[in-house]
């Protein structure tokens, strides 16, 4: 069984906002005679370049949300890309090199390295 609902009021007359456009603005007797044609060039020329408007400020918004995108995701990389750097830096230091590769058996060479000298008629 359905609720019964109370019945709506009556809606006012002249309180939409169409009606209200025609009762303050007046634009019947421009239309009196029919659609004006001398117009309608102009009429459409402003509206292309409303429609462009629209178009333009839509574009220039998603631009500006895509540099955002990206700005953020910049700032991610490089704050990646620095903390690769440092663990790169403090895992080519020659005390973690010889550290890591201690066992495999290679071990750090105490003697400096000498300088192989060639001479030019044995080339």
């Amino acid at each position: 069984m359905e609720p019964v609902r109370p019945p709506r009021p009556p809606r006012q007359k002249g309180t939409s906002l169409f009606e209200l456009l025609d009762r303050y603005t007046k634009v019947d007797w421009f239309f009196a005679d029919g659609l004006p044609v001398k117009y309608l060039p102009k009429v459409l020329f402003l509206m292309c370049i409303i429609i462009f408007y629209i178009g333009n400020s839509h574009y220039a918004e998603r631009t500006l949300r895509q540099i955002d995108r990206t700005k953020s995701e910049t700032e991610d990389l490089r704050a990646d890309f620095t903390t690769l750097k440092s663990d790169y830096m403090e895992a080519s230091k020659q005390s973690e090199v010889a550290r890591n590769v201690a066992p495999t058996g290679i071990i750090e060479s105490s003697s400096p390295p000498i300088q192989v000298v060639i001479k030019k008629d044995e080339y």
